[in-house]
């Protein structure tokens, strides 16, 4: 299993990027929604990744952070929703917007997205209400502490473009002023 990548963006297309990692580049698709918030082309980025393997293909799905990776492989285990309607969900609804679509079991929001029907939706619902509930609450306090050095780094100054690919690479288990020394570094040294 390919865990994350770590490498320079060579191209950008609707659904996928080709992310050069030490001259070998790989295409990986990614929800369309960050493909504006990625770099770009010739930036460096990390994306966290999940390699799916068919008989016909090898395609390496890519994101911003392993909360969004997490939430991928949870949707993909659905009976009726594959990868491509996974990826979907994500393209067109933030996690936090997904969280909230199941808690308030609000199924004609999926049917919106291409792909979902009615049965599909409520079978969605259903089958990650309690997932959510234990995905959320280990992840709350870490999540919640990176919103709050995002904020800090925007509000010295800096765009939620140059923040958000460093904030994979800022460890769990510092304080929140000693994180947001580890960022402005990391932000000084991409200069």
């Amino acid at each position: 299993m390919i865990e994350r990548l770590s490498g320079i963006i060579l191209d950008k297309w609707t659904n996928s990027i080709c992310l050069d990692v030490n001259g070998l580049g790989y295409e990986v698709e990614v929800p369309t929604n960050i493909i504006q918030d990625l770099p770009e082309i010739g930036e460096k980025i990390v994306l966290y990744t999940h390699l799916l393997i068919r008989e016909d293909a090898h395609i390496l799905f890519g994101f911003n952070n392993t909360k969004e990776r997490t939430f991928f492989r949870l949707l993909m285990k659905i009976n009726g929703v594959g990868a491509r309607t996974s990826l979907s969900i994500l393209s067109n609804m933030t996690i936090d917007e997904l969280i909230s679509v199941i808690t308030n079991q609000n199924s004609s929001a999926l049917t919106k997205i291409p792909g979902i029907g009615q049965k599909t939706a409520e079978r969605l619902i259903l089958e990650m209400k309690d997932k959510i509930k234990s995905t959320c609450t280990d992840n709350i306090s870490v999540y919640g502490k990176k919103s709050d050095i995002i904020e800090a780094l925007v509000s010295l100054g800096y765009s939620s473009r140059e923040v958000l690919p460093i904030m994979n690479l800022i460890s769990n288990n510092l304080n929140i002023q000693d994180a947001i020394k580890q960022a402005l570094k990391l932000l000084n040294a991409r200069k």
